[in-house]
């Protein structure tokens, strides 16, 4: 497990990739597509941010907007664009896909897994809407996943600091859990002091743009580091 905080900020184009990485971010979510919350990344910014992004590149893998229960091709899509990443040498993947009940599909976030292997996998947001959120801590768990992004299912990592900080409790080092959802510069000492979660996730955005405030990662980086 990570030893210090860390910092990823979600980039929607390669310019904010530079950017997180200029300003201190440790790791880099590439998603497309902002307007629907972030899907799958033409494989051509992919190449561009490898080629200009030392640090953890991490990938989308979302083949649409909307909900996270797919059907056949969707998930063959899925599992076409790992492999197609995996050959551009990234660090790991995001995704996660649901059942009809609202419940992880743990047979095919494990077939995804596996493909990713030896990557990390992180399962993202669609944690938020399971129905039984403890329950669903462990089958996330037991997919195999590294990282676990949410906001404790709320609208916000604030609103769900309390369910955020029982997460970090039950996960107990098996697994990262990855505050992220409306976490900003303003509110990180808050989450860190009642979460004691490690690893923070933030698109950085302060205005209408899709790109990463320079400023706003710097003091979230500099809000992440240890008082001496």
């Amino acid at each position: 497990m990570i030893a210090k905080h860390q910092l990823e900020i979600a980039c929607f184009t390669a310019d904010a990739a530079l950017i997180a990485q200029q300003n201190g971010a440790n790791r880099v979510e590439l998603c497309g597509v902002m307007k629907v919350g972030g899907i799958s990344p033409t494989i051509e910014i992919v190449k561009q941010v490898r080629a200009n992004v030392s640090i953890d590149l991490y990938v989308m893998i979302r083949p649409r907007g909307g909900n996270f229960v797919y059907s056949d091709a969707e998930f063959l899509q899925m599992k076409t664009t790992i492999l197609a990443f995996k050959e551009l040498q990234v660090d790991g993947f995001v995704f996660g896909t649901l059942n009809e009940n609202n419940q992880i599909d743990i047979e095919k976030n494990k077939e995804l897994v596996e493909l990713a292997h030896p990557l990390p996998c992180t399962f993202h947001r669609a944690f938020d809407e399971v129905s039984d959120v403890f329950q669903s801590l462990e089958d996330v768990i037991d997919c195999g996943f590294t990282t676990l992004l949410t906001s404790g299912q709320a609208q916000n990592v604030v609103d769900g600091v309390a369910v955020l900080s029982e997460l970090v409790r039950k996960a107990n080092n098996r697994i990262i859990i990855m505050p992220g959802g409306g976490l900003r510069s303003t509110n990180i000492e808050f989450i860190m002091k009642k979460t004691n979660a490690l690893f923070y996730h933030s698109s950085a955005i302060t205005d209408d743009s899709e790109s990463p405030n320079p400023t706003e990662i710097k003091v979230l980086v500099s809000k992440l580091k240890p008082s001496s």
